[in-house]
């Protein structure tokens, strides 16, 4: 055979090995997502189309899902004509939007304030996210004592600089619960603070400064557009878990009084375990997993269009610099 003939057939075979490697590339990613698609799957979708389905049940926690009789979307048009239902989302979202509001603002405020060398940072850094690393229970438990009504460390204070006490979990419920929850989770919003603070570029701040921005003006006009897409995600984790607080409220007030602390996950664990209408329950947590994908479209919509306006303003002090 022919040095020719060898050369011809090794180019034959070159176009069939390099298709072979050219597919195992394509596959490969594929490969390694494949097991999270099937946790996923099996740990997300599926409770969720069982969710969905149990909420257009008559389903009652005496029966088994097989049992129970299909009414469609009754559960729904019965709590959206439900004004205790109603109610509760009332409660849940003026909740959820002033721990949200109030932590961003003390949260981005203690990071700015501590945007510098101090002494002892870290031990400073150390004592505020302890609250945030307590369990919901014990921080209601405690909070539930500071609160009592004769021996409480609010009411015996108040006393003491002659002031009168205050029914803080009866005609203060809410903000009670309100407070609480801020004093928990500051501390997460400041940490990420902290960091998105600590990774601007600097020299985009000292071009600031060359050109003669104050302090003021670099926080407002530098600073916090570029920390923006940072707390928008921030928010937005936050508002997800208010949305979601469970354990705190169920120890300081379960509720109460009336439906002044009731929020929506609370309501959902009432008619799962007193009401024990698990159908009903299901179209409530249906409704909450709404409300939040709602939410998180909205959010995320506009941290898209952050990014781009903060991209926008490096750019511009880049070419100052």
């Amino acid at each position: 055979m022919s040095d020719m003939t060898v050369a011809k057939g090794m180019n034959q075979r070159r176009p069939a090995k390099r298709k072979a490697v050219s597919l195992a590339n394509r596959l490969s990613p594929y490969a390694f997502v494949g097991p999270a698609i099937i946790v996923l799957f099996i740990a997300l979708i599926i409770p969720l189309g069982y969710m969905i389905y149990g909420s257009m049940l008559d389903w009652t926690a005496s029966q088994s899902i097989e049992e129970a009789d299909f009414i469609g979307l009754k559960n729904y048009t019965d709590l959206w004509n439900d004004p205790r239902f109603m109610k509760s989302v009332s409660v849940t979202l003026r909740f959820a939007f002033i721990v949200v509001v109030v932590e961003l603002i003390v949260g981005v405020g203690l990071a700015l304030l501590l945007d510098r060398d101090i002494k002892g940072m870290t031990f400073l850094r150390t004592m505020f996210i302890l609250p945030m690393m307590i369990a919901p229970v014990v921080v209601g438990l405690m909070w539930r004592f500071m609160y009592h009504p004769s021996d409480g460390t609010f009411n015996r204070f108040l006393e003491k600089i002659g002031l009168p006490s205050v029914d803080w979990l009866g005609e203060h419920a809410l903000m009670s619960v309100i407070i609480a929850d801020i004093w928990q989770w500051t501390p997460f919003i400041f940490i990420l603070a902290l960091a998105a603070l600590q990774s601007l570029p600097r020299s985009t701040l000292e071009a600031a400064r060359i050109d003669g921005a104050s302090p003021w003006q670099q926080i407002i006009y530098i600073k916090l557009p570029l920390m923006m897409p940072v707390l928008i995600v921030t928010a937005l984790l936050r508002l997800i878990d208010a949305f979601k607080v469970l354990e705190v409220i169920l120890v300081l007030t379960d509720g109460g009084p009336g439906q002044e602390t009731q929020i929506l996950s609370h309501r959902i664990n009432e008619t799962m375990t007193e009401v024990r209408h698990l159908g009903e329950a299901a179209a409530m947590a249906n409704y909450l997993l709404i409300l939040l994908m709602a939410l998180t479209l909205g959010m995320l919509g506009f941290n898209r269009w952050q990014e781009n306006r903060t991209a926008r303003i490096r750019a511009a002090a880049e070419e100052d610099v």
